[in-house]
């Protein structure tokens, strides 16, 4: 299932890993955990926020996938599932 994930980041938290440096290697490393379709980055409700599409095989990826960032950013996290335009035809075209 296409996912749309939202995770708002604490400001405090996200600071301390750009001081560190780490930001590159945690950005890295969550992406190759979600291998998402595309990702965005910017400010939303006046916090960092990234954006992430990718596809879900399980809810039992919520756990490894969402640690991280609940751990290193204190983020808040939301998922959504989302389709895109080939989906919302094919789920229309079973409409009767």
């Amino acid at each position: 299932m296409r996912v749309l994930l939202q995770a708002h980041m604490d400001t405090e938290k996200a600071n301390e890993v750009i001081r560190s440096g780490k930001m590159p290697q945690v950005m890295q490393e969550i992406m190759e955990g979600f291998k998402p379709e595309v990702s965005y980055f910017g400010p939303d409700n006046g916090v960092r926020t990234m954006f992430l599409v990718f596809d879900m095989q399980e809810s039992a990826q919520l756990p490894p996938l969402t640690e991280q960032l609940f751990q290193v950013f204190g983020a808040k996290v939301d998922y959504t599932p989302v389709m895109n335009l080939e989906d919302l035809q094919k789920g229309l075209s079973q409409l009767k």
